[in-house]
């Protein structure tokens, strides 16, 4: 290629360059008044930064927001549970109040109070573990002693304290006597 042709290549790239810009320069507003790309684009950028700053604020009050309903949650997570137990409470006072030589009323007032917080525990998903008859299960039962008895070794001959279970979880294990064998 001879030196003119790429001298003339180079007029016509720079000729192109200068119609490109002035296409940019020649985008217009709504008022149809040529707009200053370098303008235009400041304006983009300012827009982008203010719904960024908008998204970081809104993400920021979700979070808190998040924060408050999980305090609340532990707060009052008991609360029904609460409300159940006063039932239990408001039992156990009537059974003070109970006359002397009325024993059998208070007995029976105590036992339907045993009913009442059987009942409103299995609403909440707390089951009692009754042990007496069963074999020894480490992950169930707390061995308190070891007895000789008429039972096979290693089967539980009585129990002190029901142990409990939380949606399948041990909370209190039972507390039991078990077994020795003759």
């Amino acid at each position: 290629m001879s030196e003119k042709d790429q001298q003339q290549d180079i007029e016509e790239q720079e000729l192109d360059n200068t119609e490109a810009v002035e296409e940019e320069t020649l985008t217009l507003d709504e008022e149809g008044d040529p707009v200053d790309p370098l303008e235009a684009l400041q304006s983009e950028v300012n827009e982008l930064n203010d719904k960024l700053l908008r998204q970081h604020a809104e993400m920021d009050n979700l979070r808190k927001r998040t924060a408050r309903e999980v305090v609340d949650a532990r707060k009052f997570a008991v609360e029904k549970f609460a409300v159940s137990l006063l039932n239990v409470v408001d039992n156990l006072e009537r059974a003070l109040t109970v006359e002397e030589g009325q024993e059998e009323a208070l007995r029976d007032g105590i036992q339907r109070t045993l009913d009442s917080w059987h009942g409103m525990m299995g609403k909440f998903n707390v089951e009692r573990i009754d042990a007496v008859g069963e074999n020894f299960d480490p992950h169930k039962h707390e061995a308190l002693s070891k007895m000789p008895s008429d039972e096979p070794e290693g089967i539980v001959i009585n129990q002190h304290c029901a142990g409990y279970t939380l949606n399948g979880r041990l909370i209190r294990p039972a507390q039991v006597l078990v077994s020795s064998g003759k």
